[in-house]
């Protein structure tokens, strides 16, 4: 029977998640989840993206999240620098009440919760 842990296996892939919060300007809640709908659309198609997913909130009217898990946290770097992301900046900027809350993080293995 093979070993669960053997040391030969490969190393799990390094995952970075992207976290941006938008709060829409009243009144501006539409243009603003149109831009972020076009972002996600052509995100989900950059060669080291794993996922995009944009939601709203339920419990703050106009507040949009856009969570993004990506190859590593250099293809993060790459893509925030990317003409993609300034595109949709100057889409958004008009309907965004204040600077979106970015945050990266690492993704915790279930092997690092021993």
């Amino acid at each position: 029977m093979p070993d669960p842990v053997d040391s030969r296996a490969e190393p799990e892939p390094e995952i970075a998640v992207l976290t941006a919060s938008f709060d829409a300007v009243p009144g501006a809640e539409e243009a603003l989840l149109g831009a972020l709908a076009r972002y996600v659309v052509l995100t989900r198609h950059e060669p080291a993206c794993i996922n995009v997913d944009l939601v709203a909130s339920v419990t703050h009217a106009g507040r949009f999240l856009v969570v993004e898990k990506w190859a590593s946290a250099d293809a993060v770097r790459h893509h925030l620098d990317s003409p993609l992301m300034t595109d949709m900046a100057r889409a958004a900027i008009e309907s965004i009440r204040a600077k979106p809350a970015i945050d990266l993080y690492d993704a915790i293995s279930a092997y690092d919760l021993e």
